[in-house]
């Protein structure tokens, strides 16, 4: 544990002893039920009445550009504010908890650019409410990708993917709230390949876009990591710490954690990572610079957790969240 975590840490538990947040939990049956709600435009999930997070199934652009589908945004932290970001000025092309890649081809034939949104869209067909009750919920949507750079005989669309998104959000403990991604990827054409930016840093794939706060930093499991121009060294989880409540919680010196892990049985693990500390997104690369085949006979399957938490937690404390993690099939 660094100097930083432990000092933090040793301050948030003292405090949530004084709040209390550590008693004993209320009767399962008088807790808030976890539900998914459809709305205008996608899919809500709710903790009782509290919104958690909203999943963008209908098509957004800005001033008819970046149109992005199969997201998520909002997303909620543990007290009700908003985390993610939406067409950020910076990068109008970034849209809250999203997954893209820079490469597409089928065969050698170059599709459109999905991280920038151009000429590419990926069309959510279905999205089915997998359950909902007391401890958790979750939605299965489908998506086809679709691009006027590849079209049938007839000159219509001719889907080149098909994706199945799992989302599932786990009932929220005292001091974290647990949401897992499962992204199944199946080529709908011979030979469609994905990759990263065509550089050395070789971003794509599943990228949470975070309002930063200025006192972030960030902690892998080999200990505290400063963010360069480039991917850092891999590691199986980045825990982003800092006052993402605001300024009210910063100038109470309250701190909180978003934590990424990406499942061992997704290719490539572990990643490296491309942090940032403003204006950006953060991403453990996938498959970087050099683009890989989709199966067409068998899904590609990508799963990452996302732990959003109070504090600063432990090295020890997210390893175990990990393994945790990893022991699930």
């Amino acid at each position: 544990m660094s100097v930083k975590y432990l000092h933090l840490t040793i301050a948030v538990l003292i405090a949530s002893f004084a709040r209390g947040q550590f008693a004993d939990g209320a009767d399962d049956d008088a807790r808030p039920k976890m539900r998914v709600v459809a709305r205008d435009g996608g899919y809500e999930f709710l903790e009782g009445e509290s919104r958690i997070l909203f999943y963008q199934a209908k098509p957004l652009s800005q001033d008819g550009k970046f149109e992005r589908a199969g997201y998520v945004h909002p997303l909620y932290d543990l007290d009700g504010n908003v985390l993610s970001e939406d067409f950020p000025a910076d990068h109008r092309h970034h849209s809250g908890i999203f997954w893209a890649w820079h490469q597409l081809y089928v065969e050698d034939n170059r599709i459109g650019d999905p991280w920038i949104c151009r000429d590419f869209l990926s069309r959510v067909e279905s999205v089915e409410i997998l359950n909902a009750g007391s401890d958790a919920a979750a939605i299965q949507a489908t998506l086809h990708w679709v691009s006027p750079d590849w079209k049938d005989s007839s000159g219509e669309l001719k889907p080149i993917v098909r994706e199945e998104a799992d989302i599932q959000l786990s009932r929220t403990e005292t001091t974290r709230r647990v949401i897992d991604f499962q992204i199944r990827l199946n080529a709908l054409e011979p030979n469609v390949r994905i990759g990263g930016s065509d550089d050395v840093k070789g971003y794509g794939g599943f990228s949470p876009r975070l309002r930063l706060p200025e006192d972030i930093w960030f902690v892998a499991e080999y200990g505290d990591v400063e963010p360069q121009r480039t991917a850092v060294k891999a590691s199986r989880w980045m825990d982003m710490v800092g006052s993402f409540g605001g300024s009210d919680h910063a100038a109470a010196g309250r701190i909180s954690g978003v934590t990424v892990i990406c499942h061992p049985s997704t290719p490539g693990s572990p990643p490296t990572w491309i942090l940032r500390k403003a204006r950006s997104m953060q991403n453990p690369v996938f498959p970087g610079r050099e683009p890989v085949v989709i199966p067409t006979d068998k899904p590609l399957e990508l799963r990452y957790r996302m732990i959003l938490h109070r504090g600063a937690g432990s090295t020890e404390q997210l390893t175990t969240w990990f393994d945790e993690y990893a022991a699930e099939e």
